[in-house]
């Protein structure tokens, strides 16, 4: 990533999330407290709300029930895979489930490719917005979630994917 980063934390039911951005305002990451490869404030960003107001209300109204896509400008960089695994997350609409093995299929990647789909799916860089809690395993457990399984059957929950 080139030029500034911008950061700042909003409150959520599921924490202070942790969202940068690049000079054009587009979000490149979001992470919640204690996520697994979540990011860290560095010395060279730049806190400033700024950037973050139309994240900041569409997160509130997600979390308040009231939104079910969000639109926002994103910017992610990762393997020609994991574009592309990222890119069939960003398919599963609000509410529905898929798996592992329907991600790897979206995306053309054999069966036996599910382990990679599985690691890409856990560098998304974008919890929440980016909806990797959507994916459950073949055999309808709620498997991994790198912000912890707890926060995934809150959004699921919160989704009606689950029952409440």
């Amino acid at each position: 990533m080139t030029g500034t980063t911008y950061w700042t934390r909003v409150a959520t039911p599921l924490g202070r999330l942790l969202l940068t951005a690049d000079p054009d305002g587009a979000l490149t990451s979001l992470s919640l407290p204690g996520q697994k490869g979540g990011r860290t404030v560095q010395d060279d960003w730049r806190p400033d709300p700024g950037p973050f107001r139309a994240a900041t209300e569409q997160l509130g109204a997600y979390f308040a029930g009231e939104l079910k896509e969000f639109r926002l400008p994103l910017r992610t960089h990762g393997t020609a895979f994991r574009e592309r695994v990222w890119a069939a997350l960003d398919s599963v609409p609000y509410g529905a489930t898929t798996t592992y093995g329907e991600i790897a299929a979206r995306v053309g990647a054999p069966r036996a490719a599910v382990r990679a789909v599985g690691g890409a799916i856990g560098a998304n860089p974008l919890l929440v917005l980016r909806p990797c809690h959507r994916v459950i395993g073949a055999d309808g457990s709620l498997t991994g979630y790198a912000a912890g399984l707890d926060r995934k059957i809150r959004l699921l929950t919160l989704e009606g994917a689950l029952p409440a």
